[in-house]
């Protein structure tokens, strides 16, 4: 399966009524429907992590790979709020200045709370879900509860997002290791070279009340769309991963399960191909439908 980046552009987009400018990707502009393939990623990656599966992605739509606020190269204000609602609202202008009617929501990781709380305001927007390793219940597993409360620990919270601490991320986040080439690695640290971009980092976690991944858990139920649950059988960053999908195949009998071997947690690295070919089935599925 081919992972060219030549087919995919980066564009960035200043938001309407507030200052923030992102910075997404974009793939598949022979597309001209007005549906797109969204993909949202987590915590500290950016769009670039989705970089090998954009092209091949776009055989049946368009697809765009924001920045999510604080990430990559969109804006890092810390005098924002980077609460739910925030991110939300950045998401819903985003989509509304690219008139984008309907959405095929992808999330991963912290993508994962931050687009489902969206998705529960927007729910007439999204056409379809693909949930990727993530967090959704409110009762986080011990490794969750040890990274955020590390956020806040000063000394190593400084470690934690510098770059030091963004490759021991990585590096533990990865199952096969050759995938994180020097290159790959640098991308990932760039964004955060200076300290108040790295305090951004921090306080993209801090600032997530709980009450809101209480809010996603109980609209779950809401969900009528079809929708795909893939984890990482060797993530040790969400060691759970497989608890949470079965959790949330039990709410939505729709949803479909599958699993990817020999893969850490950020799979999009390490397993593009595999992820691409049960996404779209799905896809060629819903045009079926």
């Amino acid at each position: 399966m081919p992972t060219s980046t030549q087919e995919i552009q980066s564009h960035f987009i200043q938001l309407n009524d507030t200052n923030l400018k992102l910075h997404y990707l974009e793939s598949g502009l022979r597309h001209k429907s007005d549906k797109v393939i969204l993909l949202l990623h987590g915590w500290p990656t950016s769009s670039y992590l989705y970089r090998k599966m954009m092209v091949p992605l776009a055989k049946f739509h368009r697809v765009i790979a924001i920045d999510l606020p604080g990430f990559g190269q969109s804006d890092k204000n810390l005098e924002d709020s980077f609460s739910f609602p925030y991110y939300a609202n950045a998401i819903q202008t985003f989509i509304e200045q690219k008139n984008i009617q309907k959405v095929h929501l992808v999330v991963h990781d912290l993508g994962g709370p931050i687009g489902l709380w969206w998705a529960q305001k927007h729910r007439k927007v999204v056409a379809s879900y693909v949930i990727l390793d993530t967090i959704v219940f409110p009762d986080f597993s011990w490794g969750v509860k040890l990274f955020m409360f590390m956020t806040m620990l000063p000394f190593v919270k400084k470690w934690l997002s510098s770059p030091s601490g963004i490759a021991f991320a990585m590096r533990f986040g990865i199952y096969n290791k050759a995938v994180l080439t020097p290159e790959v690695m640098a991308a990932y640290q760039a964004p955060f070279q200076d300290k108040m971009a790295r305090k951004v980092l921090l306080r993209s976690v801090q600032r997530l009340n709980p009450k809101g991944f209480k809010d996603i858990s109980e609209s779950l139920k809401d969900i009528t769309q079809s929708t795909s649950l893939i984890y990482a059988e060797n993530d040790k960053i969400l060691p759970k991963a497989k608890e949470t999908m079965e959790r949330i195949s039990a709410i939505l009998p729709q949803a479909s399960m599958h699993s990817i071997p020999e893969c850490g947690h950020f799979m999009q690295e390490e397993k593009p191909d595999e992820i691409v070919k049960i996404m779209l089935r799905f896809y060629a599925g819903l045009l079926d439908k």
